[in-house]
């Protein structure tokens, strides 16, 4: 799946691809629970976007939490509208793959999401997740209101800390609102509930985040 691109600089806004004006096609429900990817969701539920590197095992981690309604990947935090994987992929987009999670605030919280973030992958990398390079798979946290961009600081400012005593080097996600979620093609959702022994290249550090068990930034 990764095409192991190198660059590790940003594409400018007045050198990204031009992209389109129309969705590319995508599915409607999800592999894994039948329900509606683009909604509409059930009343109450919350809406968070991750981005941690290659999407398919990325996708996997949040969709096995309890209390997570639903799952999707696509892209975010670029320039062209409606991109292509190949164009995400050429660098040329300035987008990362992303994880849409719909959940339930009564079920898991938005730390609880952020716990299994950090966790989950390596956010020390920049522009790479292991062997996948370039800047599609940088870490991101893309909030949806001033609720969840505080959480967000507040748990970077205390996982920080705890990578700082294992020796570990700085926190490069990046950590700004959410813009446009443009939905992957159809093939990448739920890739791998499609494909039990597909691709992943996403592994954690080793370290656990302590928010969620009393401990401040």
């Amino acid at each position: 799946m990764p095409l192991f691109r190198k660059s590790s600089e940003m594409v400018s806004a007045d050198r990204a691809l031009s992209g389109r004006s129309q969705a590319i096609p995508t599915a409607e429900d999800s592999f894994v629970n039948q329900r509606p990817l683009k909604g509409p969701y059930t009343e109450g539920l919350e809406i968070a976007d991750f981005a941690m590197g290659c999407f398919w095992g990325v996708e996997r981690k949040f969709w096995q939490l309890p209390g997570v309604w639903v799952t999707a990947v696509g892209y975010m935090g670029g320039h062209t509208p409606n991109p292509t994987y190949e164009e995400v992929c050429s660098g040329m987009t300035g987008h990362a793959e992303a994880v849409r999670v719909v959940f339930d605030p009564r079920q898991v919280s938005y730390d609880d999401l952020l716990k299994a973030f950090w966790e989950g992958h390596d956010p020390t990398q920049g522009m790479r997740q292991g062997n996948d390079l370039g800047t599609q798979y940088r870490s991101a946290i893309y909030t949806h209101d001033a609720a969840q961009a505080e959480a967000a600081e507040k748990s970077k400012a205390a996982y920080e800390k705890a990578l700082d005593a294992a020796g570990m080097g700085s926190i490069t996600t990046e950590i700004r609102p959410a813009g446009e979620f443009y939905f992957a093609e159809d093939y990448h959702q739920q890739y791998l509930a499609k494909n039990p022994n597909g691709y992943c290249g996403v592994g954690g550090t080793g370290v656990v985040c302590p928010i969620g068990v009393g401990v401040e930034a």
